[in-house]
């Protein structure tokens, strides 16, 4: 009978290396595999009467393993605050070189950058050299507070970026909402937002920390 590879590996080598040997075998063993996104979906109905945009979208939410449900539900509000047909999912959590989401033109040119949660300065300031507009839409209470009130400064000069908090209730009370599959809509009028499913709806309430300069419209 032919013996494995390794066996002759070990067969042939000196203790000290029989050891090590061991051990990489041990660690290749009981080395985690990587956790994969979580795939859910959602059909989102849109009624957005500041904008008159009324529209259904089939959603295909990859969510990060590290992914809360009230994170993986700020980015389906975005989603609804900026619907269009050429609005998708980034990356997020997963790189560094796409947000949570983003429009971009036939050319490829990115009009929207959107990100939520609290992003540091650097990756705020990359994007708004990238993309004609970014949107941050943080959420946590005074640990979003005090995200940006280590950051305003740095960013004061950037005329492009749009900062919204979240109230912490809204946030927590749309998290609720989140399945693997969901129907939901969102209704926007003169500035309310609501979102929900066929039991339950939630007035989102959000404040305006950081807003575009005039010039970037």
């Amino acid at each position: 009978m032919r013996k494995h590879p390794a066996f002759l590996l070990l067969e042939s080598a000196s203790p000290l290396q029989t050891i090590h040997i061991q051990a990489a075998q041990l660690y290749g063993m009981m080395r985690p595999m990587a956790l994969k996104a979580t795939i859910c979906k959602a059909t989102l109905q849109i009624a957005d009467m500041d904008r008159n945009y009324y529209q259904d979208h089939v959603l295909t939410i990859a969510r990060h393993p590290s992914e809360t449900d009230e994170r993986m539900m700020v980015r389906v509000l975005a989603f609804a605050l900026h619907a269009s047909e050429g609005l998708a999912f980034g990356k997020g959590l997963s790189t560094d070189d796409e947000p949570d989401l983003w429009q971009k033109d036939l050319t490829g040119s990115i009009d929207a950058w959107i990100d939520v949660g609290q992003p540091d300065d650097k990756r705020i300031r990359k994007a708004c050299g990238r993309a004609s507009k970014v949107y941050v839409y943080c959420y946590g209470g005074h640990a979003s507070r005090m995200w940006w009130d280590q950051i305003a400064d740095k960013l004061e000069r950037t005329r492009n970026l749009t900062v919204k908090a979240i109230a912490q209730g809204s946030s927590k009370a749309i998290a609720l909402l989140a399945a693997r599959a969901m129907q939901l809509n969102c209704t926007i009028q003169d500035d309310q937002i609501w979102l929900g499913d066929n039991k339950e709806t939630v007035q989102v309430t959000m404040e305006t920390v950081k807003a575009l300069s005039p010039s970037a419209y």
